[in-house]
Formats: C-alpha cells, sequence, structure tokens
C-alpha cells in the first residue's frame, strides 16, 4: 500500500475535446438565453442524453440530484433532450416534459440528433462528463453511475482547483414560472363509488379527489411536496404517483412510482399507509418476492385487480409483478427484466415499460408503452400481443391488428362490448381494439398526451395530461379510420461489415472500486437480433463483456439488441462488507451491412473507449 502523504500528480485521463452543443429547439430553463460550450467554461458539466418517454432516463433525473445539490457550486448539468419517438421531437412536449418531472437544470432541446451523433452517443440514457478546459473524461450508458460520478467531480474539483481552472459560482439554471392551474400533468384517473373522480396529480405529488363534474376540487390527498411519508391527507407525502386501483371495500391502491413503493389510500379517514417497496429501486441481484414491505420495487405505473391479486406494471425492469392481498407479498408474475416483445410463457416473455392495466373476467389488458404494443395476459399467465411489433417502429395506422400502428400508449380501459381503448398517449388519441374483428379504429383525435380513460355510464372521461384536465367524451358507437402515419426510430444506422463483428462492451471500475467477483463473474452479456436471422453466431448470454459475432451477409439491415451488466466493489481489505454497485444498460443498435463498414462496434458502459482518445 502507498504512503497516503505521498504527493502523487493528477491521474492522467483520456481527454477528447468536447463537440459543441447544438439543437434546433434552443435552450430550456436558461431564462431565454442561449449558451455554447465556451460559456461554460470553467465548470464540471455533466451531459444528460435523455428522452422524455424513456424510464431508465428519468431513473437517471433522480440519480443526479443529490449530486446537482451537493456541487451546484461547481457542477452544470446540461440536458440534452434526444428524441425517440416523432411526438418527442415537438418541443412543446419537450418543454411540458422538463416541468413534468422536475427537471431542475437548463435542457438543450436536440430533435435532430445534432449532439448526440456529435458525441457517438448510442443509448439512452447517457451521461458524458467534461472537465472545465472543455474535454471528454468519461462516458457512461444506463443507471447507476451516480456514485461514480460523484467521485470523477470531486477529482476534478481537486484538480482544477490546483490548476486554477475551476470556476465556482452559481450555474445557468433559471426557474420557469410555475402555472396555476387545478390538475397539474395527472397520471391516472379512477371513478369511486360515490361518483367522485381520484385523480394522481402526478407533479404535484399528491392525490386530488375532483366532484362528478370533474372539475370540482373536493379533497387533496398528500401534502404537495416530494416525499415518503405514510399518515393523514395533509401529512402524506407522494413522489410522482400514477395508477390506481379499487379494492373491495373501497380502499385505493396508489402506484407511487419515484417511491418505487405500493401505497393504500382510506379516501374516507384520507389515511395513507405503504403496502409494497421499501422506497429503493430494484436492481439486479435484489430478491423478486417475498414479504412486500422488504422488497425493493422499480417504478411501478399502474395496478389493476385480476383474477384475486393486484397486478403492478413495473415499468423501471419491464416485467409485470404482483401484490397478493392475503398473505401480503409481492412477486414477479411475467417478464424477464429484458426489454422488447416476446410473447409465450410469463417466465419467458419480454416487456417494454409495462404502464397501463385494465382487467376483465379472463384477460388482463396492458399498455406496452416502448414497444407501442397492446398486449394481455390470460388466467394461464401467458402473454399476447394484440396490436405492435417492437422498440422501433410507431406511428397511427387503423385497420387490421397486424397492421395497425400506436405510439408510446399508457393506457387501456376495458369497454363493455369486449372491446378496449387505448390511451394512444403521443398520437394524442384514444384507439379502440375489438378482439371479436381483429380491427384497430379511432375513438377521438386532438386529446393532449392522454394517460388514462374510465367509463362513466355512455361516457368516457379521458386524463389529458398535457392539458392538465379530465376530459368527458360521449362514447362512440363506431370508430373512425384517420389517415395513417408510419413512423421509425430517428437513429442513424451504423454500417458494419458483413460476416465477423467484434462487439466490445466497454467497462471501467470507477476509482476506487474494482469488479465484484467474490462470488463468481460479475458481468454479464446478453446478445439478440432483430430479424434473428441477422446473428449467424454469438447469440446467446455469456460472462465476457466482448464477443464475436457474425452477421448474415444476405441480410441488408436489422437491429442488434445488446444488455450488459457490470458490478463494482469499494476496493478496500478494511471493510469486511464494502458498498457495491450495479452497472447496467440495454442498447439497440440499428445495424446496416456495408462493404467496407466498420468490423468493430464499442459500446460505452462505463469509462472511455481506447480508441477514441490520446
Amino acid at each position: 500500500m502507498s504512503d497516503p502523504t505521498t504527493q502523487h500528480p493528477a491521474p492522467r485521463r483520456v481527454r477528447v475535446r468536447a463537440p459543441e452543443l447544438i439543437g434546433k429547439g434552443g435552450w430550456l430553463n436558461t431564462g431565454g438565453k442561449q449558451y455554447t460550450l465556451a460559456d461554460l467554461r470553467g465548470k464540471i458539466v455533466v451531459l444528460d442524453f435523455w428522452t422524455f418517454c424513456c424510464i431508465n432516463c428519468l431513473h437517471v433525473l433522480d440519480e443526479l440530484r443529490e449530486l446537482e445539490e451537493k456541487h451546484r457550486d461547481t457542477v452544470v448539468v446540461i440536458g440534452v433532450h434526444s428524441p425517440k419517438f416523432a411526438h418527442e421531437a415537438e418541443h412543446g412536449a419537450v418543454v411540458d416534459a422538463v416541468e413534468r418531472y422536475g427537471v431542475e437544470h437548463p435542457v438543450l432541446d436536440d430533435p435532430e440528433l445534432a449532439t448526440w451523433k456529435q458525441y457517438a452517443v448510442r443509448a439512452w440514457p447517457t451521461l458524458v462528463v467534461l472537465d472545465p478546459e472543455g474535454y471528454v473524461v468519461a462516458q457512461h450508458a444506463g443507471e447507476g453511475h451516480a456514485h461514480a460520478i460523484e467521485r470523477l467531480v470531486a477529482e476534478l474539483e481537486t484538480e482544477h482547483e490546483a490548476k486554477g481552472t475551476l470556476r465556482r459560482g452559481d450555474g445557468p439554471y433559471v426557474a420557469p414560472e410555475p402555472e396555476p392551474t387545478v390538475l397539474r400533468f395527472p397520471g391516472k384517473a379512477l371513478l369511486l363509488p360515490d361518483g367522485d373522480f381520484l385523480v394522481s396529480d402526478t407533479t404535484r405529488h399528491r392525490l386530488a379527489r375532483l366532484a362528478a363534474d370533474g372539475e370540482t376540487v373536493v379533497r387533496h390527498y398528500g401534502s404537495g411536496e416530494r416525499g415518503f411519508v405514510d399518515g393523514g391527507a395533509e401529512h402524506a407525502r407522494f413522489s410522482e404517483p400514477q395508477g390506481l386501483a379499487l379494492l373491495d371495500g373501497g380502499a385505493v391502491v396508489v402506484a407511487d412510482t419515484v417511491n418505487h413503493a405500493l401505497r393504500l389510500l382510506d379516501p374516507e379517514t384520507g389515511e395513507v399507509t405503504t403496502l409494497a417497496g421499501t422506497g429503493r429501486q430494484w436492481w439486479q441481484g435484489s430478491p423478486t418476492s417475498g414479504p412486500a414491505r422488504e422488497i425493493d420495487l422499480s417504478s411501478p405505473w399502474d395496478v389493476a385487480v385480476f383474477d384475486g391479486r393486484v397486478w403492478i406494471a413495473m415499468a423501471g425492469v419491464h416485467q409485470l409483478w404482483t401484490y397478493d392481498l392475503t398473505d401480503r407479498t409481492v412477486a414477479v408474475a411475467a417478464g424477464t427484466t429484458n426489454e422488447g416483445l416476446v410473447d409465450g410463457p410469463a417466465d419467458e416473455a419480454w416487456f417494454a415499460q409495462p404502464s397501463g392495466l385494465a382487467a376483465t373476467a379472463d384477460r388482463l389488458w396492458l399498455a406496452d408503452s416502448e414497444t407501442s404494443a397492446l398486449r394481455w395476459v390470460d388466467l394461464d399467465g401467458a402473454v399476447h400481443t394484440a396490436v405492435g411489433t417492437g422498440l422501433f417502429d410507431f406511428g397511427h395506422r387503423d385497420g387490421p391488428a397486424e397492421q395497425a400502428l400506436l405510439q408510446h400508449p399508457l393506457g387501456v380501459t376495458a369497454l363493455p362490448d369486449g372491446s378496449v381503448a387505448v390511451s394512444d398517449t403521443y398520437n394524442h388519441a384514444l384507439r379502440r381494439y375489438d378482439p371479436a374483428t381483429g380491427e384497430v379504429g379511432t375513438l377521438a383525435t386532438d386529446l393532449r398526451e392522454p394517460s388514462d380513460a374510465v367509463l362513466v355510464g355512455d361516457d368516457i372521461v379521458v386524463v389529458e395530461s398535457a392539458r392538465h384536465r379530465l376530459t368527458r367524451l360521449r362514447l362512440p358507437e363506431e370508430t373512425v379510420k384517420v389517415e395513417a402515419v408510419a413512423h421509425r426510430t430517428r437513429r442513424a444506422a451504423t454500417e458494419v461489415a458483413p460476416g465477423r463483428l467484434r462487439l466490445d462492451v466497454v467497462f471501467q471500475a470507477p476509482a476506487g472500486q474494482k469488479l465484484d467477483e467474490r462470488y463468481g463473474p460479475s458481468t454479464r452479456l446478453l446478445v439478440s437480433a432483430t430479424p434473428p436471422e441477422l446473428l449467424l453466431r454469438g447469440e446467446g448470454a455469456d460472462t465476457a463483456l466482448s464477443r464475436e459475432l457474425e452477421l448474415d451477409p444476405s441480410i441488408s439491415e436489422g437491429v442488434l439488441h445488446v444488455s450488459a451488466m457490470a458490478a463494482s466493489c469499494d476496493d478496500d481489505p478494511s471493510h469486511a462488507y464494502p458498498a457495491c454497485h450495479v452497472h447496467q444498460q440495454d442498447w439497440g443498435v440499428p445495424v446496416r451491412l456495408t462493404e467496407g463498414g466498420t468490423d468493430r462496434l464499442p459500446l460505452v458502459l462505463a469509462g472511455m473507449d481506447a480508441d477514441d482518445g490520446a
């Protein structure tokens, strides 16, 4: 061990000059000022490449809050909004999202992915750290990197304080003026037995009880301050609550999304208690079943009672879980945590951010938002897809279900005739799927980010999240067919050589940490492709983070699906129980097979690719 009194020079890092920040949509949260990298010189800059549909991006926003507060005079976080869906390229939608998710740092709206391309980003979310002299010193893809960035920031502060290149003081963030609306980005709604509506007033961290007119506030549940506190209506705290489910007896289960918990509300007394979750986010390796108050959850987005249990759309890990009302336990019900669209037995199915649930006697319907899909689970637990093809195709197309398209739906509502209404959020529409005919049609358009709907007699009441209100519509007997629009994800394809392709997932353990191999390999790599025939060799799971793939030359383009995980722990022999962290990310990399294309595909999980700098 080295002498702690010895003075060591600052660590030599790979440094690459940072490209300029450009975005056609301009800057938000800056009081109208436009910024360049030169304006930020002297600050440690963390670029957060995000898009507001992405649950992992929302997790990172929460991870960064403590870092922003602790290092407010030296660190500037810049959100670079890089859209996946067509709706996310609309400037107004980005403005809404910045408020909706409580983003308290400047955001560059980059609808054409110009800065994304300049920084060679391949995944949402990606964090890039720039030193005070304007050089890229680290890149991290996925979640769970806040501790590593915290350590790097401390090193950079020390290093650049000594060099005289660190500039302390206030950053460029300017808070927007609050808007005086009754609701603010409401998420889900529920019809109570007395005819009132219970609405998750998501951005204000509370629940609102509205009279039967859907407008008059009867009562609030929750103080309106973000937090995780049980108690009476005035003192309880939520954090961006979403889904609501009514139990026999009148109590309501609340999906308290950012608290990673299920709460129980008594609408009459106002008392709030915790049913499930610890307040901590579930990570790979955590228990997947057990006493509900002892098990970590991950961004529960909706809840529904089906087949005697409360089902949970666990958006954060692409699964469905259940809560047993009798023995007060939770367990995984369907999904592998891999992100995608795969039907079949519950333990083999893949989901992508399930966000809306609706139960009938024999089916649990779900809106699988990131695959723009309507899916269902039968009483045997098998998973089926009614509408949707995968992560990259979306749009507004009516007609036969196998050809129909949705765009990031968040809600689903069972209708009396056996059909279902889909809150087709990014299409600003209410759609209908009829299992009897296999047809998809449109019930209503010109809504604004509808996220849920409830039946009230012959009417359907829609949660218009981005208009901050409930909107009552007469449920039409017939759907209409709108002009078809189809999209694919905006990312440019990577040109790769046919035949052999070396896949390298770059992972460097944070300073002071090492790979955790006490109980076996600490890394995992899972590879698949769309279409599956693209991969002649290299599919499946293994522990090495590098792999030789072989691509079929007869297939011109496709998508490589890569999921990587690495666990690192504090490298201090004096600690019997060192702190450990899991780093994980899923990539969907569009590729085009071209003679002369690259024969190496590097994906940075954490650190810097050695081929990128000097």
